[in-house]
């Protein structure tokens, strides 16, 4: 599978050559860095200070791997999280540092300020090209993160591709079988094992992260919530414990922000949520919510829903 790539349109990178070329001295442009008007994104290259200023950092990070791109071996393959941010695979609590490259071979591989370079196979089903750089699959990528990044962070950035139809589960067990025997390879596979597409948010991936290690009994993923008398819908649940009449949601600003519809206000929304979950109520399942500080806050959110599910 190729996923689509909407990037914006991407700043204009001058090279240093070019500016000597074009009159503008070194004097010149070091001023000009000091002023901010133009900012080194690496040796020898520069971006407007206002325009990258603008860019959040999985923007900036995507025009730093553009930009070393160019200069990399034949055989080289952005990956990790430089694959990543090219690819539009979300990424949570993820290090925005140096460019990170993938090489035929083994060994350790270099780490400079702005590039870290690994050896590592590289089967060309492993490979793709994204707007005429080579880059790491999706599924790769997701193996390499699984690898390399804490369990929590592969799995948000695995349930998001797999919800987005980025990749298959199919792809990533054919990027695992590909991986085995590398280091820590048994960590991706817990990670991508325990990955689920019916996740749609970061926090609903958080939340079963957070479950998952305080020993909470797994729940089933948005749940729809109908009368007992009549059938009549009365919504859709981020969590549910069907045996123990319970369900849980996550509250992301999301819900109250963005996506509040044309024509009403943030109130309206919340409002119709309350009416919502009192309907909930009124079948007889205990309703329990939490928000990003509490999923932050060690411990805080999973024993609100160790007690609502009555468990000591």
């Amino acid at each position: 599978m190729t996923p689509a790539h909407p990037w914006p349109v991407q700043p204009h990178v001058e090279r240093r050559r070019d500016l000597l070329a074009a009159g503008i001295t070194d004097d010149d442009i070091q001023r000009r860095r000091r002023q901010g008007v133009l900012v080194s994104i690496r040796a020898g290259r520069y971006a407007d200070g206002a325009t990258l200023a603008a860019l959040n950092p999985i923007q900036q990070h995507r025009l730093l791997a553009v930009t070393t791109a160019t200069d990399l071996p034949d055989d080289a393959a952005l990956s990790h999280e430089s694959a990543a941010c090219l690819l539009g695979l979300p990424l949570w609590d993820a290090e925005f540092g140096a460019v990170q490259v993938t090489r035929p071979g083994t060994g350790g591989g270099h780490r400079r300020r702005s590039l870290h370079t690994r050896f590592a196979a590289l089967p060309a089903d492993d490979v793709i090209q994204v707007r005429g750089l080579r880059v790491t699959s999706a599924a790769r990528t997701l193996v390499d993160l699984g690898r390399c990044r804490s369990f929590e962070s592969a799995v948000v950035s695995a349930d998001a591709a797999l919800h987005k139809g980025i990749v298959t589960v199919e792809e990533l067990a054919g990027a695992l079988d590909r991986a085995a025997g590398t280091p820590r390879v048994g960590c991706a596979r817990r990670a991508i094992a325990f990955a689920d597409g019916r996740s749609e948010s970061a926090g609903e991936s958080r939340s079963r992260v957070a479950m998952h290690f305080a020993g909470l009994p797994p729940p089933d993923l948005q749940v729809e919530l109908r009368s007992a008398a009549d059938g009549l819908f009365l919504g859709r649940s981020d969590f549910g414990w069907k045996d123990r009449r319970t369900v849980g949601e996550f509250d992301g600003r999301i819900k109250y922000g963005r996506l509040v519809p044309a024509g009403k206000h943030a109130g309206d929304v919340v409002f119709e949520e309350k009416r919502r979950e009192d309907r909930i109520r009124n079948e007889g399942l205990t309703v329990v919510r939490w928000i990003w500080r509490e999923l932050d806050a060690a411990g805080t959110a999973t024993e609100r829903i160790r007690r609502a599910l009555g468990l000591a």
